[in-house]
């Protein structure tokens, strides 16, 4: 362009800008680059400011650590979005209360909502999420699981995990609400599956990893205490870990009344020298696990998919990521039976194990190991 405007000579600037619709204080910059023989250097990654993250490194992580106890996955999985009920002001406020900010530091509300939004947080409430039903104890139950989490990760030597199973999975070519991707054609009805998968999966919340057991079986107590018992050598290798803090929903497998489920986990602390501490989310309320939101992100990346085989079935598992984070993934052949109890004297020493929270007995359970002998 400068060299254009100089062959034009007098007026070429003008005559450049009117004619040929160049900007004028770019052909003057050509015009530069030509009598001084070097390039002026184009730097757009410098213009603008700097985003909050790089002045505030540790915002987005005091963000999460906000919003993430009272973040509610989609109950019908159709969405990875988190409903929170927590406004962007709000989100500020206790940045200051709790984190230590001063107020000149923050942005401004609208950074704030941007980025929770990159977060993966929806601010707003969702109708077709709201509880059906509230116990008289729901609040307590929240506060003190709050309480319990908090707690678990701020210290190195507890690992808070989040379980729970899955809806079971028909393999065959049914229609899983949404179009195939290789243009397929899926099943009206479901007639006879040619099997059915019933998935089990532990998410760490605080570091995202996850895992991911498919089975044909019955999702029992044995078999989610043998997950644990199966994860835990990798996890004390690990960990400093001399407590284990469990996040469930209070299902009928895992529930604080489940007499073999509790059987197992004193086994189970008994056997690694471990502290277990159950903390129940309340009943009514099983979107606020954190597990559920891997559900979710399972769900929205096979959705379209005709699972018609166990092992298409395990390849998706395999290939969706969570927080950046691929499962791990494996099938479990071992059958497990239902109905397993223990006898109500049997039981009387099992109790004497657990310590109970007063008024809420059924939602936090406490295990200490006995010491070995010999």
């Amino acid at each position: 362009m400068g060299s254009v405007v100089n062959l034009i000579g007098r007026g070429g600037q003008c005559f450049a800008e009117e004619i040929l619709g160049w900007n004028r204080v770019t052909v003057r910059k050509g015009q530069t680059e030509l009598r001084s023989g070097t390039t002026f250097e184009n730097r757009f990654s410098a213009r603008g400011r700097r985003r909050i993250e790089e002045c505030l490194p540790h915002l987005l992580d005091d963000i999460r650590s906000i919003v993430e106890p009272s973040g509610q996955t989609d109950p019908t999985f159709r969405s990875t979005r988190i409903y929170s009920p927590l406004s962007a002001d709000e989100v500020r406020l206790r940045l200051i209360a709790q984190r230590g900010y001063s107020d000149t530091e923050l942005p401004c509300t609208r950074t704030l909502r941007n980025k929770l939004n990159d977060l993966g947080y929806q601010l707003r409430k969702v109708r077709k999420c709201l509880p059906l039903k509230k116990i008289p104890e729901t609040d307590a139950i929240f506060k003190e699981v709050h309480q319990v989490n908090h707690v678990a990760d701020q210290d190195d030597g507890i690992l808070r995990i989040s379980l729970d199973t899955k809806a079971a999975v028909k393999v065959g070519p049914f229609s899983r609400g949404g179009y195939s991707r290789q243009g397929e054609r899926a099943w009206d009805h479901d007639f006879q599956p040619k099997a059915t998968l019933t998935p089990f999966g532990i998410l760490l919340p605080k570091t995202g990893d996850n895992h991911l057991w498919f089975s044909q079986s019955k999702a029992t107590a044995d078999f989610m205490v043998d997950r644990l018992d199966e994860m835990m050598p990798q996890w004390k290798k690990r960990f400093a870990l001399h407590t284990l803090v469990i996040n469930a929903d209070n299902g009928p497998e895992s529930s604080g009344r489940r007499t073999q489920w509790l059987k197992r986990l004193v086994e189970l602390s008994d056997a690694h020298q471990l502290t277990i501490q159950l903390a129940y989310y309340p009943p009514y309320h099983s979107k606020y696990n954190p597990v559920e939101r891997l559900w979710g992100v399972l769900e929205n990346h096979w959705q379209g998919e005709l699972i018609d085989s166990i092992d298409k079935a395990l390849g998706l598992a395999r290939s969706m990521t969570y927080r950046g984070i691929k499962p791990t993934v494996r099938k479990v052949t071992k059958s497990y039976r239902k109905g397993v109890t223990v006898a109500k004297r049997a039981m009387l020493d099992i109790e004497s194990r657990l310590e109970r929270t007063t008024g809420l007995e059924h939602w936090f359970i406490k295990i200490a190991p006995q010491p070995q002998t010999g």
